[in-house]
């Protein structure tokens, strides 16, 4: 059984990649690590135990870092709502954290189940990076660490190159394409088109129970931001997404594997992740350093949103 830890900064599509993976049988998710971004911290952490609670799951949650390593906290409560869950007052969880720091058990975890975690990072990596200068010798024994980060091959979201999750802390993805850990990306220009919830997807979701109805309630900011932005009915789901080619590896169709530096000096660049492909011919040669990513380049979306259905029906 593959161990999962999960690192989220909880908002409507975090809800959902949770769900995802709360309700696999494939997966043993050993516990769920909050950090800021989407949200506040304490936003975040009550977020996760809403989830984890609409699942009938008792899973451990342990608080991490609550501010970037060096920067000012930015939210998207613009794009999530004010509670980061569509400011529905969906429920209020009954039970608490769990006593201890997410970094703690984040390391802790690692050194009892050697080669065998895999980190599935949904929002900024402020608690990885802390644990990689914490003891960077146990991180090298994390199996993989998959990263719903950077605007992939397309533009950015939150500035024209920058993607959210990297821009809210870029030194900490910095830390982590410098960590030596094995590393997947999914990028956001993978969340669009025909990956992302439809009416007819909301519609039949909430038509088949409590969770269902739950992973579309709470994506209801996010589906009024995008009608008033592009006047488009869909939801998009990165982490979703992210925990889609997490679940299923035959739901990827091309990927690459590829070097990235991420930009933290210059503020117009701040959070860019540059994606170097070997295979595309530049007029100056350049000495790209080794690979250090593997970045995912197209899913089979039909499939991913077949099987997110599937499990959020059940």
């Amino acid at each position: 059984m593959r161990k999962f830890i999960i690192d989220t900064d909880t908002g409507s599509d975090d809800a959902v990649a949770l769900m995802m993976a709360l309700l696999c049988d494939d997966v043993e998710v050993l516990g769920i690590t909050t950090v800021c971004g989407n949200v506040p911290l304490n936003l975040a952490t009550k977020n996760a135990l809403m989830t984890a609670e609409i699942c009938n799951s008792d899973i451990q949650i342990f608080e991490g870092a609550s501010k970037p390593l060096f920067r000012d906290l930015v939210t998207a409560i613009n794009v999530h709502g004010n509670d980061g869950m569509g400011d529905c007052n969906l429920i209020n969880p009954t039970k608490k954290q769990s006593t201890g720091n997410a970094v703690d058990f984040i390391l802790e975890t690692i050194k009892s189940n050697p080669d065998q975690i895999e980190i599935i990072a949904l929002g900024p990596v402020t608690n990885i990076a802390l644990a990689i200068l914490k003891e960077p010798e146990t991180m090298k024994k994390v199996k993989k660490i998959w990263s719903m980060g950077t605007g992939g091959f397309g533009p950015g979201n939150t500035t024209p190159v920058a993607e959210f999750n990297v821009y809210v802390d870029a030194e900490s993805y910095s830390i982590l394409l410098n960590s030596k850990i094995p590393l997947t990306i999914i990028g956001f220009d993978l969340c669009l088109g025909d990956s992302a919830l439809q009416k007819e997807d909301m519609e039949y979701l909430k038509s088949k129970g409590a969770i269902g109805k739950f992973a579309v309630d709470c994506n209801l900011e996010l589906l009024n931001y995008n009608l008033r932005k592009s006047g488009g009915y869909f939801v998009d789901l990165p982490d979703a997404v992210a925990m889609g080619v997490a679940l299923w590896d035959d739901i990827v169709l091309e990927k690459k594997e590829t070097y990235c530096y991420c930009c933290t000096k210059e503020e117009p660049s701040y959070g860019q992740v540059i994606i170097f492909d070997r295979n595309v011919v530049l007029a100056i040669d350049t000495n790209i350093p080794n690979d250090n990513a593997t970045v995912i380049k197209s899913i089979d979306t039909q499939l991913f949103k077949q099987r997110m259905i599937k499990i959020l029906s059940n």
